[in-house]
């Protein structure tokens, strides 16, 4: 096998790895879409709660009652599809660890992953309702 086979090997299990994400991302984001809005409503609880008696959001544009609902339930979709996508990125990287380096990443991953997910809650938790 030659270095532009091999390299091309490898352009192609990249793409079909990439290819593997996306579909997790637009699987995850289609189940999510039908809740679109209560996913926005959830998100905007802490500010809502801080707004004075009769007072809401206003939409700055003609199209943010749909897209800002839309981006939401995207962004939730990326973070619910996190671990395929992990798993995707650690199928193609995988291979060319030595056994001493592979032993590191999964206590990595699985740690970091939490620690986001962490301070995802202590943002929406503990910063929001201050900040508003």
């Amino acid at each position: 096998m030659t270095d532009s086979s091999s390299f091309i090997s490898h352009l192609i299990e990249l793409r079909s790895r990439l290819i593997r994400a996306v579909l997790g991302i637009v699987v995850a984001f289609l189940c999510l879409f039908p809740f679109a809005n209560k996913l926005y409503t959830l998100l905007a609880q802490p500010l809502l709660a801080k707004l004075p008696a009769g007072g809401h959001l206003i939409a700055t544009a003609v199209t943010t009652p749909f897209l800002v609902p839309l981006k939401v339930a995207f962004a939730t979709a990326m973070l619910v599809s996190l671990p395929y996508t992990l798993t995707q990125i650690w199928g193609f990287v995988a291979p060319g660890l030595y056994a001493h380096e592979k032993r590191f990443v999964a206590p990595l991953v699985v740690i970091s992953t939490l620690l986001f997910f962490v301070g995802m809650a202590f943002a929406y938790f503990v910063v929001f309702p201050v900040v508003f």
